[in-house]
């Protein structure tokens, strides 16, 4: 009993690391790009200055040039006087600071440091960071057979998106680029959680989910392979196989290819269970 508390504890610590100190400003990017403080939201709602605050959070303690940020706010016909409507944007986020008591000193918390900015957060302050951490974590006690706390330390991760990264930011080259960045993660995320619930024998309850996850995203082989393993543990070979067969018309027919080398296996281990019977 003394060994499982440890594990059980060891896990709640990791899911607790990366929280925000009580009173800190919290800074969410998995979903609407809000600045939380006492749960109410302060994050600037111009369009460029809100963008501009973007650059920023996602690069918490980090210096941000200032040719990047032209970049992202100006990508294609940046103004003639782009320096000054820089400044004036810097000018007003630190306004926005101030008015909203985000920090006791705006300059402080918001630094002009050649060539660029930077917005002197601690990482744990943005979601991200805690999520990465989970994800981490997760990953580890998957690799240690540790299905059920695996499970549970994904499920965390994932319950931290609130929709698409930046929804309501106008997203430029740069925010965009790092949007693909964290869907691929939120996607290993789901793929490991589903594959420790698989492991730790929960194959019967995600047969719904997994149907709904590749009907939506008919050409993830990862996915489809999940779904044809939950379908084969769970006593449906059949189910299982016809899966394989749909997605491999679906391959052809748009793609011109065939299923990857893990789902052909698959595919040959479930025929084989099916000549054995």
């Amino acid at each position: 009993m003394e060994s499982g508390t440890r594990v059980v504890d060891g896990l709640d610590d990791h899911l607790m690391a990366g929280e925000t100190p009580a009173g800190a400003v919290r800074f969410r990017v998995l979903g609407p790009l809000e600045m939380i403080k006492d749960d109410i939201d302060h994050a600037p709602t111009t369009p460029k200055i809100l963008q501009l605050t973007a650059m920023l959070v996602t690069r918490p303690g980090k210096l941000v040039h200032t040719d990047t940020i032209v970049h992202e706010l100006w990508p294609d016909d940046p103004p003639r006087s782009v320096r000054k409507t820089m400044h004036t944007y810097i000018h007003h986020l630190r306004r926005c600071i101030e008015r909203n008591r985000l920090s006791t000193d705006s300059e402080a918390m918001l630094v002009t440091k050649a060539p660029g900015y930077v917005l002197r957060i601690d990482p744990a302050q943005v979601d991200v960071s805690r999520f990465q951490h989970l994800l981490r974590h997760g990953q580890e006690l998957l690799r240690r057979h540790e299905y059920a706390d695996a499970a549970r330390c994904l499920r965390v991760a994932m319950d931290l998106w609130a929709g698409p990264p930046l929804a309501n930011v106008p997203c430029g080259p740069v925010l965009s680029a790092y949007n693909v960045e964290l869907l691929e993660q939120r996607r290993r995320a789901r793929h490991l959680r589903i594959e420790a619930e698989i492991s730790g024998g929960l194959h019967q309850d995600l047969i719904g989910e997994l149907r709904s996850l590749a009907a939506g995203n008919p050409l993830d082989e990862g996915l489809h392979g999940q779904l044809m393993r939950a379908l084969g543990r769970s006593g449906r070979r059949s189910d299982a196989m016809a899966s394989y067969r749909q997605l491999r018309a679906r391959l052809n027919e748009e793609l011109g290819v065939e299923p990857c080398d893990e789902l052909q296996l698959l595919h040959r281990e479930l025929l084989c269970e099916g000549e054995h019977r």
